[in-house]
């Protein structure tokens, strides 16, 4: 029986924060994007309790995904090019992004909410190889929530939907000197296959292939 794609966990304390106005990019369409949406979330507002939730992206989030793309761009390690070469391209992009991986069966985006608020994302893709790859990309989860387990729910439900797309093997890139990301991955059961290669908006860093295998 098909499992659902939503994730429930239930009664977790967290603080809530806000997204500086910063750029976009992303591993498979290379669209930098304006900031609208700065307050879907508010730096040191407590909450008595939180549920963590995760949903496909929805064709109407495109202001949504480009707010926690961006966040996620503030990494050191994050994919993607020098914010200044991407600060002109049209923000209707990320329209077109949301809703192409509302419904696309070869790419997609899941979110992660926390009381209904957006705080994390994940995509997941296959590749125009023969092989049709598949990988996890995009991955990031929002400080303040880190430790209530979202990257596990969101790794979780991405390898899910890879799966019913007939993935056996799911990839990802990480960061070599993004120890944190290395650890967590290895946490997940991925393993590194050795394959490296350069990051672009990091000159001198260096990207890991990691591999988990349905079954191993």
């Amino acid at each position: 029986m098909r499992r659902s794609m939503i994730f429930h966990r239930p009664h977790l304390d967290f603080r809530l924060f806000r997204f500086a106005r910063s750029f976009e990019n992303n591993d498979l369409t290379h669209t930098p994007l304006s900031v609208e949406a700065n307050s879907l979330l508010s730096e040191g507002c407590p909450c008595m309790s939180s549920t963590l939730t995760v949903r496909r992206i929805a064709a109407d989030q495109g202001s949504v995904y480009r707010e926690l793309r961006a966040a996620s761009l503030r990494e050191p390690y994050a994919p993607g090019e020098a914010p200044e070469a991407e600060l002109s391209v049209d923000a209707d992009a990320a329209d077109a992004i949301a809703a192409q991986r509302a419904s696309s069966d070869q790419s997609t985006t899941f979110l992660l909410y926390t009381e209904g608020h957006p705080a994390g994302m994940i995509g997941a893709y296959l590749d125009n190889t023969p092989e049709r790859r598949a990988f996890v990309s995009e991955l990031w989860v929002a400080h303040a929530v880190r430790h209530l387990r979202g990257g596990v729910l969101l790794v979780n439900t991405a390898r899910d939907w890879l799966a019913g797309q007939g993935a056996t093997e799911i990839y990802a890139w990480i960061a070599e000197q993004n120890r944190n990301a290395i650890r967590f991955y290895e946490h997940m059961g991925f393993t590194n296959l050795g394959e490296h290669a350069p990051i672009a908006r990091v000159p001198g860093a260096m990207k890991s292939l990691f591999v988990w295998r349905f079954g191993a």
